[in-house]
């Protein structure tokens, strides 16, 4: 069976797909490829600094 896509689902993953950077709060391309990547929502240069010092 084909499920419905509600209005509201989708909403909330479009926002999720703003490219916007969990730690550091930049706008960067990067963002939507870690998150797609790893699950986290997290630029180049804060998943390269978390990788090196991971506290």
């Amino acid at each position: 069976m084909i499920d419905k896509i509600d209005d509201k689902n989708l909403k909330l993953k479009t926002e999720e797909l703003n490219d916007i950077c969990d730690e550091c709060k930049e706008k960067d391309e990067s963002v939507t490829q870690n998150l797609i990547l790893t699950g986290f929502k997290l630029c180049k240069s804060c998943r390269l600094s978390k990788t090196i010092f991971p506290l």
